[in-house]
């Protein structure tokens, strides 16, 4: 009898080992995975904390020792974070008021946070500076503005937001904007002002096209979606939003569009807040990693990367409670099944090929505003792009 026991309390130990071993052996494999290839999230509102907290005082700020955020330097090194785009938000009560300059000042808060840790953060507004930054071991930072409202339905403005380094624009906030309808829309709650875009919300997205802005679909109606993935000649991003297939919520991102961004090369990044994750005030890491396998087989793990809204929400999901916790994430999904390659396309390649698809059509654009035929008595023909037209072009003629 003693020597069943015995025997009985050896099998158990020899599997608690091989489980500890295999939760081991994933750990290992995941963080060689992020040494590999660069964790890109879509959005942090770190720098809204710094508003809200210090009122953007940065010398009353030690980021090596701040406690009442969700990111820290020590988390961000913990969690193995390559690559972040700061949120430049601002409430939608400022519309109408002062949204554009409370904005640049947010703008303005990343900057000098980058100058503030140079040895940690690299200002970043190019898919090679994500990858040079890698090389370097530094976050590359990158900046998006979360809502249309903070441009004043001013195409001017969009263009000085570009040129200060702003590589996303997410075209509503939590309210509707003069040309463009947000998800409250969708759930009843706020009337359409515009049946998804109007024509100057129309020319917005062609703009952008042509600066090379990522178009961030996170926070519109679905109408809106759809009229993006129609009109636009570059891949889109949703920055912060989740399965609405697993949840539905109307933030989240129904199957229709996931099977359109996918033909459009976009990418869907899986938002971490508990409401979005399993529609309720708690959830856990297994339910965020639900999101991750339902993306997956809706459309394909080349649309699925990580945009988990830290600092920007109230509820976290158990496991993923800061941004030092994401490797446990990515062990999940290794435990599923993810194939290395899979996991390598949500941790940063995905969201990678987008920003180099969105550069890729900048590039066009400026090759052809570029083409001049000389004319009789000195005249130009300059070729411009109608507004529906993409594969059309008004000729122009102009003298001098």
């Amino acid at each position: 009898m003693l020597t069943k026991v015995v025997l009985a309390s050896c099998v158990v130990l020899w599997i608690s080992s091989c489980a500890v071993n295999s939760a081991e052996d994933l750990m290992t494999r995941a963080l060689r995975l992020m040494s590999e290839t660069p964790l890109i999230d879509g959005h942090n509102d770190l720098p809204w904390q710094f508003r809200k907290q210090f009122n953007n005082e940065l010398n009353k700020v030690d980021l090596h020792t701040l406690s009442t955020t969700h990111t820290n330097i020590p988390k961000i090194k913990e969690g193995r974070l390559s690559a972040q785009f700061w949120s430049a938000y601002v409430p939608c009560d400022t519309q109408y008021k002062d949204a554009v300059r409370q904005t640049l000042e947010q703008i303005d808060v990343v900057h000098r946070m980058c100058e503030k840790y140079p040895e940690t953060f690299m200002f970043a507004s190019s898919s090679k500076e994500i990858r040079d930054a890698f090389a370097m071991n530094k976050v590359a930072s990158l900046i998006g503005v979360e809502g249309g409202h903070s441009i004043d339905s001013s195409l001017g403005t969009l263009r000085t937001m570009y040129q200060l380094g702003v590589r996303y624009l997410t075209l509503t906030h939590s309210c509707n904007t003069p040309w463009a309808d947000n998800w409250l829309v969708d759930t009843g709650s706020e009337p359409s002002e515009h049946n998804g875009l109007s024509l100057f919300g129309k020319q917005l997205i062609l703009e952008m096209n042509r600066l090379g802005m990522l178009i961030d679909l996170a926070h519109v109606t679905v109408t809106v979606m759809n009229q993006v993935l129609d009109m636009s000649q570059a891949p889109v991003i949703f920055s912060h939003s989740s399965a609405y297939g697993v949840c539905p919520h109307k933030r989240n991102v129904p199957d229709e569009v996931l099977k359109r961004v996918v033909k459009k090369k976009g990418v869907v990044m899986v938002n971490f807040y508990n409401d979005y994750v399993t529609c309720s005030k708690t959830a856990n890491l297994s339910d965020v990693a639900d999101h991750f396998d339902y993306i997956k087989k809706v459309a394909g793990a080349d649309i699925i990367g990580f945009g988990g809204d830290y600092d920007g929400v109230t509820r976290l999901p158990e496991g993923l409670e800061d941004v030092s916790k994401v490797p446990n994430l990515v062990v999940e999904l290794l435990r599923r099944g993810w194939t290395d390659e899979e996991v390598k396309a949500a941790l940063g390649n995905n969201l990678l090929r987008v920003f180099e698809g969105v550069e890729r059509v900048r590039n066009e654009h400026t090759q052809l505003n570029s083409a001049h035929v000389s004319g009789y008595a000195g005249s130009t023909i300059r070729l411009i792009p109608l507004l529906y037209l993409y594969d059309k072009y008004e000729i122009q003629v102009s003298s001098g």
